[in-house]
Formats: structure tokens, sequence, C-alpha cells
């Protein structure tokens, strides 16, 4: 089973994710941030990636620790789940269209993190969630998950279905990357023998 779980813990923020790769997209995550758990339901939906996300953060200060610090715990969650990368496709890409939105994702989970980002997100706050946390999500998740990873918002004026388009097409994205390779099962994905 590629599944994995950590536990991070800060003066800031107390974060336990639990992943299952090869899972159905089941989820259930409380963060104490409501949008930011909706688009955390999304990107485990949409990427067939189960996961239980548990966080607790100085809230009295603002979301922003919460959400980084998710962030940095997912991509170390995958990481250990994905072990040395036997068999997986490695790359993972996505158009996804979402009413008036439209996000292209491409990933690489090369162990090289990288972040494009060409995501303008207009209005500064969606309900009480600040927009540009978004960002900071994929930043961390990149960082810590050893993804080279590029977002472009190629539509879009909608904050909700920018942001939402954003979580689902990573997600789509992800799910493709991590799966087994039918033709390569036994072999890392690399002519260098590890990734």
């Amino acid at each position: 089973m590629r599944t994995a779980t950590i536990s991070r813990q800060t003066a800031e923020t107390k974060i336990e994710v639990t992943v299952n790769l090869d899972g159905t997209g089941t989820y259930d995550n409380q963060t104490g941030v409501g949008f930011f758990d909706h688009m955390l339901d999304q990107l485990a939906r949409h990427s067939l990636i189960d996961m239980t996300i548990r966080a607790e953060g100085d809230y009295h200060i603002d979301d922003h620790h919460t959400v980084e610090d998710t962030g940095i715990a997912l991509g170390q969650a995958l990481v250990q789940a994905l072990g040395d990368k036997t068999g997986i496709r490695r790359y993972g890409a996505c158009l996804l269209p979402m009413d008036d939105a439209l996000v292209r994702t491409a990933l690489d989970l090369s162990a090289r993190p990288f972040l494009i980002w060409n995501v303008p997100i207009s209005a500064p706050k969606i309900g009480r969630f600040d927009t540009e946390l978004v960002r900071e999500f994929f930043q961390a998740l990149s960082t810590h998950g050893g993804i080279t990873l590029h977002i472009d918002m190629l539509h879009g004026f909608n904050a909700h279905h920018i942001a939402e388009a954003t979580f689902k097409s990573v997600a789509r994205a992800l799910r493709e990357a991590v799966e087994t390779d039918p033709r390569k099962a036994d072999a890392i994905p690399s002519t260098k023998g590890a990734l």
C-alpha cells in the first residue's frame, strides 16, 4: 500500500495528514478554514488520493500558517507514500474548465521542486479566505513534495471558480502522475535510475 501519515507541530500549527495514493478519493479534511477544506476535498476527490487532514492553527493571527503548513505536510506525505517512485507515470497534465475559469497544470514528480504560478486572482478574498494563500499552499506542496509544478490560468474572472479550477486541475494532473504505468511497473521513470 502506498500510504503515509505525517505529523507536524510548530509553535504556530499542529497538522496531521494521512494519504493513500491508491484510494478512491475519499476525504475527511478539517483545518478550521472552511474554504480551504472545500479546496482540499476537491484535491482528494479529483486525484483519487484518499486524504484525512487535521489542522489547528494560530487563527487569531490569520490563516496563513495553517494553509502553508498543511501544504508542507501534504507534500511530505506524498514523498513518503511514493517511496522510490518505482512504476509511476511521473508526469501529469490537465486542462480544466470550470464555468468562466480555465486552468492548465503540468507537473513532474521529479524531486526538483519548482513552481511557475500564472494565476491572477483579482479578488483579495473569497468569503473570509485570503486568495493569496492559494499560491502559498501550492508553493509549500511543490517544495516539500519535490514537484516541478506549472499552473497557468488561461481564462477566468470569478475568484471562487479560478481557485477551485486550480485545485481540480492540479488534482487531475497529480492523479495521472502517481498512477502505476502498466508498461513499466517495475522501473523508475528516469534514465538516471533514481528520482
